[in-house]
């Protein structure tokens, strides 16, 4: 995934728009909720089976919230001069700390 390539596209289309005055921190984050919201919507009412095994048409409708969420993070992470590979890179670092693989029952030092 070239993430450069995709902020640029974003920041050409929000241009064009005049839409960049809308895109505070807090209506992105607000508009990011309504996303997720969205594809939670598509798996409200499913089976744990059910929601392995979609339809085409639920696929299309995943991968289209999926691409709104998407959109929204790398929009937050251009607001506020966020590197999304750091941070997610750090979060996992953090999370490994946190949460030891099994087998290993003593807590990391945080």
């Amino acid at each position: 995934m070239d993430i450069d390539m995709i902020k640029e596209k974003l920041s050409n289309f929000s241009k064009a728009r005049e839409w960049d005055k809308f895109h505070s921190p807090k209506n992105v984050s607000m508009a990011m909720s309504v996303e997720v919201a969205e594809l939670v919507e598509i798996f409200q009412w499913l089976s744990e089976e059910e929601s392995r095994n979609l339809d085409s048409d639920q696929i299309r409708c995943v991968k289209e919230e999926i691409a709104d969420i998407s959109i929204y993070i790398l929009t937050m992470c251009m607001k506020l001069d966020i590197d999304l590979e750091e941070a997610v890179l750090s979060k996992i670092q953090l999370n490994e700390k946190k949460h030891p693989a099994f087998g290993n029952k003593k807590k990391r030092a945080e």
